[in-house]
């Protein structure tokens, strides 16, 4: 029995979940009540994630470009230009789920809600520096811990072979707190189940409608990310992006159907090496780092789309100041997510903590994660080979006789 279960695609067994709680709350009625605590115990488990997984996750990144020089210059470079398209990508995103009428009817305020007070602008800056990271920690506070955790990986770097027991400590941390994402992940169909069951028990099925209209605001926005942003920076680098689109092809159609940017690498590596003409040894470092740390699609289109319609479903209106807490922590949530499948479901929670949504509303889209997934990590692939390109331009890691003769049907390779 637990052999075939662990056969079952995780995506298909929350499909699963979500439909037989939809089920449950359609037979039960105000009955599915009782099966509310499955979905908060698994929101619980997510919770707890979040802050060992960011801080480890944090200091990991900003310690993998330590090194020489040459690649302290090219991992600043990399990075930045990583961080640039994940603000744009948040900025993107908040710009189509506002644009969209989203028109849920009855809203589904919980009764103990209470909206996060929004404090002036200067407040907002100072909040990002943490007075006692220990109590940052236990409060949630992750704008305060990612800059911690920032600082903390810099040091590593500056200090060298003395801070080596710390860096190692950071990544066995980041790679233990992976795993228990995964285990958590597992957890997602029963967490689905009962949450599912409540809603559909308490509010109808009135309150699935929208789901449509949030799986098209994601597509636009990655497309039009794809297309635009990263098209653009491949042209003011000087490079064709038809020709750019046709030689990463093969590589954008594994990412989209394994949703996986792990599990994209061998590709493409292949991709960047020879249909493109970046150098092996600078390829094989920004491809495994994009890998983790740049995440436009997870970690910047997804919560900010996804804030804003949990924003609505739960009937409340946020001003200017939530859309800057929502674009800064996409972006800054983006360095610290995992190229594995899930994970950006923990993501989202970092945004939706830090402008006070509940998180109960993560129930409503995690059921078509997968569809989703396909399409964000289509664009996280795309933005990883987009990189390798421009910067290694632009650090004389392109053979540039090679890449400017790339063949009109280089998406064969």
């Amino acid at each position: 029995m637990f052999a075939l279960w662990n056969r079952i695609p995780l995506w298909q067994k929350v499909l699963a979940g979500f439909a037989l709680g939809v089920l449950a709350g359609v037979v039960l009625g105000e009955k599915a009540d009782y099966l509310k605590p499955l979905g908060d115990a698994f929101i619980r488990l997510i919770k707890m994630l979040v802050v060992p997984l960011v801080l480890f996750a944090i200091i990991s990144s900003v310690t993998a470009m330590g090194g020489g020089d040459n690649l302290k210059r090219l991992g600043l470079k990399t990075i930045g230009l990583f961080l640039l398209t994940a603000l744009i990508a948040s900025l993107l995103g908040m710009a189509i789920g506002s644009l969209f009428n989203w028109d849920f009817g009855k809203q589904l305020l919980p009764g103990n809600f209470t909206p996060k007070h929004i404090p002036s602008v200067s407040q907002v800056f100072l909040d990002f520096l943490p007075a006692n990271p220990i109590k940052a920690m236990t409060d949630g506070n992750i704008l305060q811990l990612i800059v911690f955790a920032a600082l903390v990986g810099i040091a590593i770097n500056v200090v060298g072979e003395k801070a080596e027991p710390v860096r190692k400590f950071a990544v066995a941390g980041s790679e233990v707190m992976f795993q228990i994402t995964r285990f958590v992940i597992q957890l997602t169909p029963i967490g689905v189940f009962g949450l599912m069951a409540w809603v559909v028990g308490a509010y109808g099925l009135a309150a699935l409608l929208p789901l449509a209209k949030f799986v098209a605001a994601i597509y636009i926005a990655c497309l039009i990310h794809i297309f635009v942003v990263y098209g653009g920076l491949v042209k003011l680098a000087g490079f064709s992006p038809l020709r750019f689109f046709k030689a990463v092809f093969p590589a954008q159609m594994v990412a989209f159907t394994t949703s996986s940017s792990y599990g994209t690498l061998p590709m493409s590596t292949k991709v960047v090496t020879e249909n493109l003409h970046v150098s092996p040894k600078y390829s094989s470092f920004v491809l495994p780092l994009g890998a983790t740390i740049n995440m436009d699609g997870c970690g910047g289109i997804y919560p900010a789309i996804s804030a804003i319609f949990i924003a609505h479903i739960y009937g409340i209106t946020l001003d200017w100041t939530q859309y800057l807490m929502i674009a800064l922590t996409a972006t800054l949530a983006s360095v610290g997510t995992a190229g594995v499948p899930g994970t950006a479901m923990v993501m989202l929670t970092v945004t939706l903590n830090a402008v006070g949504l509940p998180l109960e509303g993560i129930a409503f889209i995690a059921a078509i994660d997968r569809v989703l997934d396909m399409m964000r990590t289509a664009t996280n692939v795309t933005g990883d080979m987009m990189v390798a390109l421009v910067v290694g331009k632009s650090e004389q890691q392109v053979d540039m006789s090679r890449t400017q003769a790339l063949p009109q049907n280089a998406q064969s390779a």
